[in-house]
This record gives structure tokens, C-alpha cells and sequence, in this order.
């Protein structure tokens, strides 16, 4: 579904680089295509997704320059330094041609009006991962094709669940139940826990209960459901694991993913709630526990699923280079099968087509079924403005999820503060 341009709420100072950017891009006259040359495309990618993404673009580049004779060079850039990289890049009128773009990132530079907009190009939105789609929409315009998508649910260690006669939780009671089971059972390992500084880990919560993080009226007014009855149900189910049941550990209020996950490679951990390509990432990390780790869905408070954040990255054009139609053959390449597939199958993520996640999963390894189930019935995005990026800056959901950790505010307290903070950001305040 299109969204309606707010280019009001664009935050500072990312607004003022943005509007810049627009600006440049108006005055640049190629500036950025002569940079890179018109039988030469230059392509930003993130650094580290692929541990060997030299060789995947030397093959996938390769296999372009023989098809349409265009040279490609690749520039690695580190996802801390990427927003900020963009937008100098673009107020200097020498933005790439092609870059990829981690999902919360595309509306803020759709936004700005720097992206080419690819609907001309008859790009099917049906084929791909709805929760990523609409990150690249603004409008009625395509800003951005999902390459590769991710998706959080519980991965737990299967030897320890079978040594103690339990299984896999189907609703929010069984989760609890299995968690003081491992607990009791294992009194030297942490039976999930309960990251401060992982807000994918808290947004389950909030939609698993009911709740909206936040809603755009007809008015174009956003309003927060982060203080609604249904959301401060799930997230005071969480956070109580930590603070009643002692299912966590006190250290966790400052883990991020990468903490989780240690924990779990390590193992310290016995579930927790973490991506679909982290298992691969355990397996490299402690090839012991390969055999002995399994995933499933997220379950909702009665059954059936509670929804997860897809993350992941899509693939934009810029505007203004002299090189959209080379960039758009270049975008095609990338998200065609082969070399999604290659992509998919090297990094451990889903290809950005829905009808490919099921071909991937089969393929791979089975403890990424539960992933894939997770992705196509019970799969969320977080709300598409470009004003969500200084929510994430601000951390206020972090900041919600750690003051009720320390207990310095109760789950009412601290989901009102939070609801007020998403607001003001995204209407402009």
C-alpha cells in the first residue's frame, strides 16, 4: 500500500542533509553518473552480511559485464556509517548508482525525492515480502525491491528440551511453563532472555497483545498504541519473565542481538528470541552445537503466531546519475534467481520473493522452516515514514524496554512515556 509524502516530518537533522540531497540531486546534472561512468555502474552494498561477498560480486558482476557489457564496481560500506554516507553523498552530487538500503532507511530517501521511482519499470509488488514491499513504497511509487529479508522467532536447544521431557510451546502460558521448566532443570544457564537494547525483541510484544506501535489517520495525524491495554499486556508479559519469574538475567538489560546470540553459541542460553540467520552464525561460533539447536514460531497468547519485525534490505536507484536504466538492469541481476538464491544461500537470510522463501527453505537446513512460517503468516514492518529512523536514533522503545528492566518505571509508566515519544517524532514535534 502507498504512503502519502510527509516530507514535514523528517527529522533533524537528518531533514536538513535530506533536503540537500533533494536539492543536489536537482543541480547535479549527472554529476553522479559521470562519477562512475556511462558504461560503468558504481553499487554501495553493506558490509558483512555475506562473509564472502568478494566472491559472490565477482561472480554475480562477472556474469553482468559478459550479459550487457557494463563494468560494475563495488563499494563496501559499514551499516554505522551508512545514513550518514548517503547523505554527504548525495548533497556532493556523487551518489552511487544502485545501493543497498536496510529496510527502516528507504522511506526517509524515498521521501527526499533522490530515489528513482521503478513502478515505470512494472515491478510486480505482489511477488514479494509484504512487510519489506511496503518500506519501498511511498505513494503510488516503487523506491526500492526487497533483496534479502530476515525474521525473528525462538531458536532453543533441542537436546536439553528432549534430556527434560519438554516441547515446543504453542501459546504464551506453555512459553512461561517451559521457560521455569529449563530454569529449574538448569539452574547454570539463563532459560530466555530478556535483552534491554533489542527492539525487534520488545515489538512482538506489542502486536502479540494487540497492539499498534503506531497509526496513521486520514488527517495524516500518527497516534502510538504503545499504551494501549492490549500492548502493556504483552510487553508486562515479557519483561515479568525477567523481573518475576527470573527466567533472564539481570546483565541483560544492556544486551542487544549480538549478546543474545553469544549467549546462546556459548551456551549460557537455552532459548531466546533471535534471527534466521543467526543459527548458521552459532554453528560457526561452536560447531558442537550443530544437531543440538532447533527454532519455532513466535507463538501468540492463545496459539496459532504472534507477529515478528522482517527486517532486511532492499535495492534502490538513485535518481540523478545518468545511469537509472543500467542501475534498474543491475537491481534485476541481483533479484533474479540465481544470484538471490547464491545471496540466500551464502548469508543464511530469505530471498526478498515470497514464492522463493519455501524453494530456500526446503533446501536449507530444517530449523529454518519455523523462519519461513514465521515470515509469510506472521510478519510485521515497523510504521512506514521516514521519520521511524529517529525513533530508532532516539531508542526510545530501548529506553521503554530498560527503565521497566531496572524497574524504574512500571510497564504503564513507561509505555505512556514511550507512546508520547513516538508522537511527538512522527508528527513533527
Amino acid at each position: 500500500m502507498g504512503r502519502r509524502r510527509t516530507h514535514e516530518y523528517v527529522p533533524l537533522p537528518a531533514a536538513a542533509a535530506l533536503v540537500l540531497a533533494a536539492a543536489a540531486c536537482g543541480t547535479a546534472g549527472g554529476t553522479g553518473g559521470d562519477a562512475s561512468g556511462g558504461d560503468r555502474l558504481l553499487v554501495w552494498i553493506m558490509q558483512g552480511t555475506n562473509p564472502d561477498e568478494t566472491g559472490f560480486f565477482e561472480a554475480a558482476n562477472t556474469a553482468f559485464t559478459d550479459e550487457t557489457g557494463i563494468e560494475v564496481e563495488v563499494e563496501f560500506v559499514p551499516w554505522q556509517d551508512a545514513q550518514n554516507k548517503l547523505s554527504t553523498a548525495i548533497a556532493g552530487g556523487t551518489m552511487p548508482d544502485v545501493a543497498e538500503l536496510g529496510n527502516t532507511f528507504t522511506p526517509g530517501f524515498a521521501d527526499a525525492g533522490v530515489l528513482r521511482d521503478l513502478s515505470g519499470h512494472g515491478v510486480d509488488t505482489d511477488r514479494y515480502i509484504p512487510g519489506l514491499m511496503e518500506m519501498g513504497q511511498l505513494e503510488d511509487g516503487v523506491y526500492g525491491v526487497p533483496w534479502y529479508a530476515s525474521i525473528r522467532s525462538v531458536v532453543y536447544r533441542s537436546d536439553l528440551f528432549e534430556e527434560h521431557g519438554l516441547e515446543v510451546p504453542g501459546d504464551w502460558d506453555e512459553l512461561r511453563e517451559t521457560a521455569l521448566a529449563l530454569s529449574e532443570a538448569e539452574e547454570d544457564m539463563i532459560a530466555l532472555p530478556v535483552p534491554g537494547d533489542a527492539q525487534y525483541s520488545v515489538m512482538p510484544w506489542i502486536w502479540g497483545g494487540g497492539g499498534e506501535i503506531a497509526e496513521q489517520g486520514s488527517d495524516g495525524v500518527w497516534t502510538s498504541g504503545v499504551d494501549s491495554e492490549q500492548a502493556r499486556e504483552g510487553i508486562g508479559f515479557f519483561t515479568g519473565l525477567a523481573l518475576e519469574d527470573g527466567t533472564s538475567t539481570t546483565g541483560a538489560v544492556n544486551w542487544n542481538e549480538i549478546d543474545v546470540m553469544e549467549a546462546v553459541a556459548e551456551e549460557k542460553a537455552a532459548m531466546a528470541i533471535l534471527g534466521s540467520a543467526n543459527p548458521k552464525a552459532i554453528w560457526e561460533a561452536n560447531p558442537d552445537l550443530e544437531g543440538r539447536i532447533d527454532a519455532f514460531t513466535l507463538p501468540g497468547p492463545d496459539g496459532g503466531y504472534m507477529p515478528s519485525f522482517a527486517g532486511g534490505s532492499l535495492l534502490s536507484v538513485f535518481e540523478g546519475t545518468g545511469n537509472e536504466e543500467a542501475a534498474w538492469r543491475y537491481v534485476q541481476h541481483l533479484t533474479g534467481e540465481e544470484f538471490a538464491m547464491r545471496w540466500a544461500e551464502e548469508t543464511g537470510f530469505f530471498p526478498g520473493e515470497a514464492d522463493r522463501v519455501d524453494v530456500f527453505s526446503a533446501e536449507a537446513d530444517p530449523i529454518l522452516e519455523p523462519f519461513a512460517v514465521q515470515l509469510k503468516e506472521a510478519s510485521r514492518g515497523v510504521p512506514a515514514t521516514p521519520a521511524w529512523t529517529q525513533v530508532e536514533a532516539e531508542k526510545v522503545l530501548v529506553g521503554m524496554q530498560q527503565s521497566i528492566l531496572n524497574r524504574e518505571a512500571t510497564v504503564e509508566e513507561a509505555t505512556t512515556r514511550a507512546a508520547g515519544e513516538i508522537e511527538r517524532i512522527l508528527n513533527g514535534g
